[in-house]
């Protein structure tokens, strides 16, 4: 019970995200901006929280032992997982990206066999190479569904290649997050704790996000104070409070796949969230009957991918963290 509430608690604050850049891109905003000012303003309150908590030494002496790593999965993690979802925002509005995002259940799922497992088996615990939870991803087929019914319903008022830019770079996006992150736990290796690794993967992936500013700096000029607020807006409720308790949630299952699932299954809810936030704070247009439709569909298949994965696929034995 207690993934599931960081889990949804986490997908609340992740939410912000899809509701304040699409209010962004509607006021003129650039993504370059809103995608490199939300790492620049994480910097400084990750900083002080693992500082104050006497953290930072160990972590930066973890970075310097390993830089490539964390420059690699960082950059994946983080750079092609939250520029992609910011270009998104120029083609569709927020609770479609944060449906389309639910994919990101399917796609950690297909990443499991990169990964290895701990099993306790009656001959006593043994490592063994991830497999795709077939059972889940068949429930997982139902979140796809509704994910197809809500494109048709936004084709219908888009040309193609902007339900194409705006769905391309969210698939880019789901298999990016789970597969960065996942790579740096086993980096960390349990040795640092959330704190820790969400500010390493900051300042980790920032060579990206300094590059990306540079470029808009000369195409796009600076960014407005309005947008600069928003960013900071993003930062604290997605990129700080969201991102601790969603890490959080998934280093208590660490090495254990079908949980890591479960948790990542929860941000179907961001849907939601993003919608009753669109409607309040940006007066969005109320969803068609087949969007509803489409959102029922993704969260049915939330819950039923959870109850799935929890039985589990792995009769013999019983899985831990790593």
């Amino acid at each position: 019970m207690r993934l599931i509430v960081l889990g949804i608690l986490a997908a609340f604050f992740f939410a912000f995200t899809f509701i304040i850049n699409r209010s962004m891109e509607l006021d003129g905003g650039s993504w370059i901006w809103s995608a490199s000012l939300r790492y620049f303003f994480m910097v400084p309150p990750l900083l002080l929280l693992v500082y104050g908590r006497k953290n930072l030494k160990p972590l930066l002496v973890e970075m310097k032992n390993n830089p490539r790593a964390w420059l690699l999965w960082s950059f994946v993690g983080f750079g092609l997982f939250y520029g992609p979802i910011c270009f998104s925002a120029a083609y569709a509005p927020g609770w479609l990206i944060a449906s389309t995002w639910q994919i990101t259940i399917i796609s950690g799922s297909l990443l499991a066999p990169l990964f290895f497992e701990t099993v306790l088996t009656k001959k006593g615990p043994i490592l063994i190479k991830g497999r795709i939870p077939f059972k889940g991803m068949a429930m997982s087929l139902i979140i796809l569904l509704g994910i197809i019914l809500m494109q048709i319903e936004q084709a219908s008022s888009l040309t193609p290649i902007d339900v194409l830019l705006g769905v391309v770079p969210v698939i880019i996006a789901s298999f990016a997050y789970p597969l960065g992150n996942r790579k740096m736990m086993d980096v960390c290796g349990g040795r640092l704790d959330v704190f820790q690794r969400v500010l390493g993967m900051t300042l980790a992936s920032m060579p990206f996000w300094i590059i990306l500013a540079i470029y808009g700096l000369f195409t796009v000029g600076l960014p407005s104070g309005g947008q600069s607020i928003q960013s900071g807006l993003v930062a604290i409720t997605s990129g700080v409070i969201a991102t601790i308790l969603f890490f959080q949630a998934t280093d208590l299952v660490r090495g254990n796949m079908q949980k890591l699932g479960n948790v990542e299954a929860t941000q179907s809810m961001e849907v939601l969230f993003a919608l009753i936030g669109e409607l309040i704070l940006l007066k969005a247009a109320f969803p068609s009957t087949l969007s509803w439709t489409g959102m029922i569909l993704v969260m049915a298949g939330m819950v039923l991918h959870s109850y799935v994965s929890h039985k589990g696929d792995f009769p013999d034995g019983k899985k831990v963290s790593a």
